[in-house]
């Protein structure tokens, strides 16, 4: 009796089992995922790896803006230039040196001046009236010498004080430089700065030299003039001979 009973329920079961499977869809019979473990690893790596490239690529792509940054921080120019003060200081020295009086720095000019003014015999059809005005026109040339390079020397006394200003800017500029294209045209004016002052101190030189040498010109010159009037005074001697 209990072997019946026990096959009954055997076969209810497989029975169950039977119709439960008959009941089940086929598409749902395919939607179990087996997990393969090996698989699964390959593919975090492979992920891992993918996103270390795309880090390394982040990184390049920051590394290579901060270089074009400091390109353009190194090639941006200065916003400040003295040029056009400089060559103002320089015009008003050159203007001085223009306008001087008696013997020009022009050299086809000087030739001619130093002729007449300075020759090195007296004609003889000269008389003693164009002598004297003669001497006191090379007087003359040689006070204006004296006073053009005293007006030189203003000037540049004059630009000196301006320069105090321009220096202080330079320094600030080349201070501040924000890239070396900055730096190095600041620097390049401060050059600049001290090569117009040594132009300044050439123009100086050039006229100062050139009053000295007109006034020692001029008493050579004096010390001749006074010789040819005495020997035109004094005449040949026969009028003071006892024949």
């Amino acid at each position: 009796m209990k072997r019946k009973r026990l096959v009954a329920c055997s076969l209810s079961a497989a029975l169950s089992i039977t119709l439960g499977a008959a009941l089940v869809p086929p598409h749902a019979a395919a939607q179990w995922v087996v997990f393969d473990p090996s698989n699964y690893a390959q593919n975090v790596l492979t992920a891992a790896r993918a996103l270390e490239q795309i880090n390394n690529q982040i990184k390049s792509l920051q590394n290579e803006a901060a270089m074009l940054e400091n390109m353009a921080k190194h090639l941006r120019r200065l916003d400040f230039s003295s040029l056009g003060q400089m060559n103002a200081a320089l015009g008003r020295i050159d203007a001085l040196m223009s306008q001087a009086d008696g013997l020009s720095f022009d050299v086809t000019r000087l030739e001619s001046q130093w002729r007449a003014q300075y020759p090195s015999s007296y004609d003889a059809t000269l008389t003693t009236s164009d002598l004297a005005r003669a001497a006191r026109q090379r007087w003359q040339d040689a006070m204006s010498a004296f006073r053009d390079t005293m007006r030189v020397q203003s000037q540049i006394v004059e630009n000196v004080r301006g320069d105090q200003q321009l220096l202080s800017d330079l320094v600030n500029q080349s201070q501040g430089a924000v890239g070396s294209l900055q730096a190095n045209q600041a620097m390049n004016q401060l050059v600049a700065l001290s090569t117009k002052q040594q132009m300044q101190i050439q123009n100086l030189m050039a006229a100062h030299y050139r009053a000295q040498a007109e006034d020692a010109a001029r008493k050579a010159q004096s010390e001749e003039a006074a010789r040819e009037t005495t020997k035109r005074f004094l005449g040949t001697g026969k009028a003071y001979s006892g024949n």
